[in-house]
């Protein structure tokens, strides 16, 4: 096998926080290689079309989603330049205090181990990169931090007609904090507001990797290999350090790449099935997998569409996808006689809506076919509102990603997920489209109606933790039985709250890039 030349860093993974750390330490002075398996994509060639996006999607080698509540996939991942990030929906929130001491102050889940004081520099410095959106001051419950850099986007009739229905039960409403341009910033355009992020974005309004961390990592010196899968973490004899990866290409050729410290950002699928096919006789379970917990606690947001059709026109393909306004009145956790569950949730309110695909119209209404499909869609595209929640879930040991030997044609074996929410998660997700129906009726939706339970995002897996008993790596993503090789992504939530993962991947990935490259020596020799 050939033997490329030694680098200081190698990062496995071209997504969000993959790129915020190969940035990081480029701008360090490291010598940094990004190994991307799909293929390399700049905002020049996002293509504002359904078909496009769903080329963006997807997870190789998946051989089944299973469980009482299988997730669907898709959506949820991505591969290629920018990874999942290079089509998200960009609406950042801070996990709350509480969301961290879940176990200490609730009995339930893991706690993480740090607090929210921990990232909240984090937090504020990443926001300052990217340029979030949104209003501060009208976000009651938002945690503590820095005023957002960049104004709201617009309220356009959508949002002004289904605020109306939060106004009514006494309800708060705010501008979407989102990671999306209102003006231009540093070197971004001010967002059209047509609605394709799903899609990504050509004009770089959206802070996905492309328009971000990737291009700020090309420019501080990273190098990134586009098609290039790591199949395998390589450890020296003790097993107790990371020596480089073995890298396939396109054609499947493989080449060892030597590397000083390596970075997983495979995001919640790919991280642990890479540790677990790193399988050695020191880690016979797999990489980082003494405590068998690598794989396990993968989890997911409890998450429903509730949607309607008002008299009056609502302008629906305005806007982002995310949305133009959150509530998080119901965002407390503590049971209730009024809320007999664990966990709480939060709406995000009116998305731009396209005829079908995600989040589209007639995905909502699955159930009609031929000329009374036609008709509602006729209809619809004038006069259709949505919003979305998302729920807490618990992880559950048994919800797992677990390899399937011999079901891929590559040198890697396919995978497996297995999910159910825990009941919990379920009796929230009936409490909120309950809710969700009435503040569409309120708002004058003439019908009203919701889907079912779905998983939104994709967390756990490599879960960080203080205990090497029961968690897979430290506070800063590095695994606790090897000593260079560190974790970056969502896979590290011991808990998910209420609220999308990425702006929190991004800090948790800031403050261990600047550990990383504050204490190299320690890592690297």
């Amino acid at each position: 096998m050939k033997v490329l030349p030694e680098v200081e860093l190698v990062v496995v993974g071209g997504g969000q926080t993959g790129s915020l750390m190969a940035h990081r330490l480029a701008a360090a002075g490291r010598s940094v290689v990004i190994c991307e398996a799909g293929p390399e994509r700049g905002t020049q060639a996002m293509v504002s079309s359904q078909i496009w996006a769903r080329r963006l999607k997807g997870t190789p080698d998946l051989v089944e989603s299973a469980g009482a509540h299988p997730l669907g996939i898709n959506f949820n991942t991505g591969q290629g330049g920018g990874g999942a990030a290079a089509h998200h929906y960009a609406c950042w929130f801070r996990l709350h205090p509480e969301d961290f001491e879940v176990r200490t102050r609730f009995g339930v889940g893991a706690d993480w181990p740090i607090a929210y004081d921990d990232l909240r520099e984090s937090y504020d410095a990443v926001q300052t990169e990217v340029g979030i959106a949104g209003d501060a001051g009208a976000e009651r419950w938002r945690p503590p931090g820095a005023d957002y850099p960049l104004p709201p986007i617009p309220r356009f009739r959508q949002g002004d007609i289904l605020a109306r229905g939060f106004e009514q039960l006494g309800m708060h409403v705010a501008p979407l904090p989102l990671a999306i341009a209102t003006a231009p910033y540093r070197g971004r355009g001010a967002c059209v507001y047509d609605g394709w992020c799903d899609a990504g974005c050509p004009t770089g309004a959206l802070a996905n990797p492309q328009s971000t961390y990737l291009k700020w990592a090309v420019e501080a010196g990273a190098q990134v290999r586009y098609r290039q899968r790591v199949e395998r973490i390589v450890t020296d004899a003790s097993g107790g350090r990371a020596i480089g990866v073995i890298v396939a290409d396109a054609q499947g050729e493989r080449v060892f790449q030597p590397a000083a410290v390596v970075v997983i950002a495979g995001f919640a699928l790919e991280t642990p099935r890479l540790l677990l096919a790193s399988a050695t006789a020191a880690h016979p379970q797999g990489l980082g997998n003494g405590s068998g917990t690598v794989g396990r606690y993968l989890h997911t947001h409890a998450a429903g569409g509730v949607f309607g059709l008002f008299a009056e026109e609502t302008d629906c393909q305005l806007g982002v996808s995310g949305g133009q306004l959150v509530c998080q009145d119901r965002y407390a956790k503590a049971r209730s006689d009024d809320k007999p569950f664990h966990g709480g949730y939060q709406w995000l309110i009116g998305h731009a809506t396209k005829p079908n695909d995600l989040l589209g119209m007639a995905c909502s209404r699955p159930d009609l076919h031929g000329e009374a499909f036609n008709a509602f869609i006729r209809e619809a595209s004038a006069h259709f509102g949505s919003m979305t929640v998302v729920g807490e879930s618990l992880p559950l040991a048994e919800n797992r990603v677990e390899l399937v030997a011999g079901a891929s044609a590559t040198a890697m074996p396919g995978i497996r997920v297995v999910h159910r929410f825990d009941d919990d998660a379920v009796r929230l997700h009936a409490h909120a489209m309950r809710e969700g129906t009435e503040i569409l009726r309120r708002a004058g939706a003439r019908s009203a109606w919701h889907g079912p339970l779905v998983g939104m995002h994709l967390l756990g897996g490599t879960r960080m933790g203080r205990d090497p008993g029961n968690s897979v790596t430290d506070a800063h993503g590095r695994c606790h039985e090897l000593r260079n090789l560190f974790i970056a992504g969502p896979s590290l939530f011991p808990s998910g709250g209420a609220v999308n993962p990425t702006f929190t991947a991004s800090a948790l990935a800031h403050r261990a890039a600047l550990h990383l490259a504050n204490n190299w020596a320690q890592y690297a020799t």
